[in-house]
């Protein structure tokens, strides 16, 4: 094996430890939170929409704005994101308020299945 002299060796450490470091083992965050969002209603929300403005349905279930998102997936459910509508015109629309719907935001009726029905609501606890 080859002796680096000393230039090699100051050549080899400035450029080595100028490079940015990169990680070579992924990095996971362990999360004990739910991948499903909670249930805040078991029926829909009836809702009048501004046709052309965004609306921001809670995907998650904690916001205390239902059915509209305020946020709180940020810290109680940072796996969930509001999803953005645009309705075309300006309507009444059933928004779903169990978060389990097929065709979200809109209601389609999974409220009424048995394994809503028998879930237990989210309430908000005081902390």
């Amino acid at each position: 094996m080859q002796s680096l002299t000393k230039l090699d060796r100051l050549l080899w450490t400035s450029v080595t430890f100028k490079r940015p470091w990169t990680r070579t083992t992924p990095v996971f965050k362990l999360c004990t939170l739910p991948l499903e969002p909670v249930i805040p209603c078991k029926k829909p929300f009836k809702v009048d929409v501004v046709g052309g403005k965004r609306h921001s349905w809670c995907t998650c279930g904690y916001s205390k704005k239902q059915p509209f998102c305020d946020g709180s997936h940020k810290l109680k459910a940072p796996g969930f994101s509001p999803l953005r509508f645009f309705p075309v015109k300006d309507m009444t629309v059933y928004l779903c308020g169990c978060k389990y719907t097929n065709n979200p935001p809109y209601c389609d009726g999974t409220h009424k299945q048995d394994f809503i029905l028998s879930a237990p609501l989210y309430e908000e606890k005081d902390s």
